[in-house]
Formats: structure tokens, C-alpha cells, sequence
């Protein structure tokens, strides 16, 4: 008798958010907000303006203090859970957190490999006085650091603007570049505040295709923010849906495309 199939262990959590509550004054940004991120998925946030979505990001990379509720971490399936409400932001990427922002914050005069090697700061062990002196472990580092940025430069395909100024660049290429500092984190969980916005079709193309490649080919939990729905529905494996700094919707792009709640805030009622 054959033996029966054994069933593929559940993906583990890599974000769980649980009740988290962000207050302005009298002005609730988020309110008693729950989701879980699943290891190597492509999560995607959705909203009106206004609905709260940046202000978890914002949250989840400690830029952002909740007063309420719990958001807790894993780098890799396995690996004790670790709480990053409270920790400082350059605390949250030590853990293998990076971001990129809805407006590019980027170095404008520098090049992009200097705007690059900047985001490799938290890898970066030499003091003063070794920074100062360039041999030995110094300088080794400094290649080290070097080589996984050139790695970024040539996998987002921007090897010809490596020594550019990053205000000279077309404002889909410094989208792509703000995208190439994140990852020269080496993060395991990448969160993205509208990655797409202000671009044309095209340069969505391509926007598109480097977060599939991210995903699947550097096995990088990503979660993004973004208005382009067909976007959303083509990328995302799973889709939460914010109104009013509230949770009203979790699950597949087609649930939720389904939704009724989803269809009133978001998408607009047919006919």
C-alpha cells in the first residue's frame, strides 16, 4: 500500500503585526491593526489616502512609536521571533529590515555608488582610527563592501550610472536606485512605499520585473505599498486592505478583489 503524501509544512510567519494603535493627538493613523507576512511572499498594502498604510511602514521600521499592540520579526523560518516596537530605526535594520520611502531619500549630489555604499553602513565595523587608515583589515573591508554593491549595481542593471550624481538621474532611475540602496542591506525583509508612483508604464515594466527578481531569485520577503491595482494583483501573493487605519480585508488578490467592504472603500462600487 502506498504511503500517503506528506503535506508541505505551513509557510512560517516572517512579520506579525497584532493590535497595533498609532495616535496623532486625537487623530487615529492606525486602530487595533493585525496582519502576519509570510516568509519568501510578495505582501502587498492597499488603501485610500489616508487609510494608514505609510504610518505602518513607518511603524515596522521604527520611525513610528505605536502606543498599543505588538510587532514582532523573523529573519529566516526557524529563527526566534525578535520585537521591533520601540527599537530605533538603525536597530530595525541590523535585524535585516530595509525600506525605501514614497519620496526619494536619496543623496542627491553624491553618485549612485556613493549613495550605495552609504546604505551599507550597518555592515560597516571600522572605528575612527581604522577608518582613517586605509590597509590592512580596512581595506579589506572596503572591497568586501565594495563587491556586494557592485553585486546590487549589476542585478538592478544600472552599471552605467554607477558614478553619475543621483540628481542628474531621470526620476525612474533614482526609484530604482533608492530600490538598489535598500538592497545593499542585504535585508531579508524589504518594505516598499510606493515604488512605482510618478512613473511611466514602461519604467512600472521594469520596476515590476526587478521586485519579482528580488523575491524569487534573492529570496527576499517584500512587502510594498501601492495604488497601481493591476500592479498589486499581478506581484502580491496575499493583499491586506487598510480604511481609516483599519484592517477590513486579508487573504489572495482575487479575495479580496472580491470583497464587498474592499470594492465600498477602495476599488469604487460598479454601476
Amino acid at each position: 500500500m502506498a504511503e500517503p503524501a506528506a503535506s508541505s509544512p505551513a509557510p512560517s510567519t516572517c512579520l506579525e503585526v497584532d493590535g497595533l494603535t498609532l495616535s496623532f493627538g486625537g487623530v487615529h493613523a492606525l486602530d487595533d491593526v493585525a496582519l502576519d507576512v509570510r516568509h519568501g511572499e510578495v505582501f502587498a498594502i492597499i488603501g485610500p489616502n489616508g487609510a494608514g498604510k505609510t504610518s505602518l511602514l513607518n511603524s515596522i521600521s521604527g520611525l513610528y512609536r505605536p502606543q498599543k499592540g505588538s510587532i514582532t520579526y523573523s529573519a529566516s523560518p526557524g529563527e526566534e521571533p525578535a520585537s521591533l516596537l520601540g527599537r530605533a530605526p538603525h536597530k530595525v535594520a541590523q535585524l535585516g529590515v530595509a525600506r525605501s520611502f514614497q519620496n526619494i531619500e536619496l543623496f542627491r549630489a553624491m553618485s549612485v555608488l556613493e549613495n550605495l555604499m552609504l546604505g551599507r553602513h550597518i555592515h560597516m565595523r571600522g572605528n575612527v582610527l581604522t577608518c582613517g587608515v586605509y590597509w590592512g583589515s580596512q581595506r579589506r573591508e572596503e572591497i568586501r563592501h565594495r563587491a556586494a554593491v557592485e553585486d546590487v549595481i549589476d542585478f538592478l542593471e544600472i552599471e552605467n550610472l554607477r558614478h553619475q550624481a543621483v540628481g542628474t538621474l531621470a526620476y525612474g532611475l533614482q526609484k530604482r536606485v533608492e530600490l538598489a540602496r535598500a538592497l545593499a542591506l542585504d535585508p531579508k525583509l524589504l518594505l516598499l512605499d510606493e515604488p512605482m508612483a510618478g512613473m511611466n508604464v514602461e519604467e512600472k515594466e521594469d520596476m515590476a520585473r526587478f521586485i519579482l527578481d528580488v523575491n524569487e531569485e534573492r529570496g527576499v520577503t517584500t512587502v510594498l505599498i501601492e495604488h497601481d491595482m493591476g500592479v498589486v494583483m499581478d506581484l502580491s501573493d496575499r493583499v491586506a486592505v487598510l480604511d481609516f487605519g483599519r484592517s477590513i480585508a486579508c487573504g489572495t488578490p482575487d479575495h479580496v478583489r472580491a470583497d464587498p467592504a474592499v470594492i465600498h472603500a477602495y476599488l469604487g462600487d460598479a454601476g
